[in-house]
């Protein structure tokens, strides 16, 4: 059997994203059981120099709902800035994407690959395939932001282990 570009993107993201909502569901219930502000939750740094939680959130739903959106216009760019998040907004993000995600057919995203892309940042723009913009681009700082987000709750006293983070796995023979 081969691996279809939907199995390295679509089914990727939506398992990653099931395992972020889970992880900011127990991060809520942490909060809450502890007498922690969500708010500060939601601007909490691993260090100064790195973004907070609500970057790295918004960065998961753009490298997974806005990157399978970026390559049916043929163009990505940089997360939207979102000012005055609050922790019910990013778990509404990660549902956004899992949802819009959850409607993609496997068709219609294989359909994609290979095609001519873009990312662009201002005036400085990158070419790609959509299969190399996934591969060596976009699922790089899927992870890496969901790892972070990840890290952050972690670091905060969330009581969360690596199984929080595969999330659900995809099994058989």
């Amino acid at each position: 059997m081969n691996t279809s570009f939907y199995d390295l993107s679509v089914a990727s993201h939506l398992q990653t994203l099931g395992a972020i909502k889970n992880v900011l569901k127990r991060g809520e219930a942490f909060a809450e059981e502890n007498d922690v502000d969500l708010a500060s939750m939601v601007n909490h740094r691993l260090r100064d120099d790195m973004a907070p939680l609500s970057f790295q959130v918004v960065s998961v739903w753009h490298h997974s709902m806005g990157a399978i959106k970026g390559m049916k216009a043929g163009e990505f760019g940089p997360p939207p800035k979102m000012p005055d998040m609050n922790y019910a907004y990013l778990v509404g993000l990660i549902d956004e994407a899992i949802e819009f995600l959850s409607a993609v057919t496997a068709d219609e995203i294989n359909d994609l690959a290979d095609q001519n892309m873009a990312f662009k940042m201002g005036s400085h723009e990158i070419p790609f395939t959509t299969n190399n913009f996934m591969l060596s681009f976009s699922l790089p700082n899927f992870y890496f932001h969901a790892t972070t987000t990840y890290a952050i709750l972690r670091s905060l006293g969330v009581p969360l282990g690596k199984i929080d983070f595969l999330g659900e796995m995809r099994m058989g023979h």
